[in-house]
């Protein structure tokens, strides 16, 4: 694996909301683990970190910018220096500066990390590579919650983190895990 000086982590929605027990049971438990492992390798490589924040609009959502669920992850959380992109919808990219930001500073790679992985990783994982950037996602550096179905169907928290990595992989995305991306990660101008 190639990983280019440039290429950007990006955290999607790494957010304390996350960890309102109105989501229901999870999955991957140590995501945030392998996301902030990778968040110190991508600081220490001085590459490009990016986040995003989804600023709900929902009135009863614990990621509405007027709730405390709304803050980052402490593990997690931006530096100064680091861009914080702010949205109200699934992707990463409707209504921020993202795609240009990328673009200004000719970002090809994308490494994303987040949550959740079958909604905002996933949505934003599917446009990046319709607007032709090359994107990895990390699978044990993503989670998400069991699900019910429109018609009344559960699907446990794995399950669904499994299937949107599949239905990302090899079409939208290359997935990975955290170790391999660690080990693809040089520092710049060493051998």
């Amino acid at each position: 694996m190639n990983l280019p000086p440039n290429a950007a982590l990006i955290l999607i929605d790494v957010q304390q909301g996350f960890d309102d027990p109105r989501w229901g049971r999870r999955n991957n438990l140590d995501a945030e683990r392998h996301m902030a492992r990778l968040l110190t390798q991508w600081r220490h490589t001085r590459r490009p970190v990016l986040h995003v924040q989804h600023m709900s609009r929902e009135p009863e959502s614990p990621l509405r910018p007027d709730h405390d669920g709304n803050a980052f992850k402490p593990e997690t959380a931006p530096r100064e220096d680091e861009p914080v992109f702010r949205k109200h919808v699934n992707s990463a990219f409707i209504g921020t500066g993202l795609e240009g930001y990328l673009q200004a500073r000719d970002i090809q790679d994308l490494v994303l990390v987040g949550l959740t992985t079958d909604h905002c990783v996933s949505t934003t994982a599917r446009m990046a590579a319709n607007l032709g950037f090359t994107v990895t996602v990390v699978a044990d550096a993503t989670a998400t919650f069991d699900r019910v179905s429109y018609d009344g169907s559960r699907f446990e928290a794995e399950q669904m983190h499994g299937l949107a990595l599949a239905s990302l992989h090899s079409e939208f995305a290359t997935i990975r895990h955290s170790e391999e991306i660690l080990s693809a990660l040089v520092p710049p101008g060493a051998a």
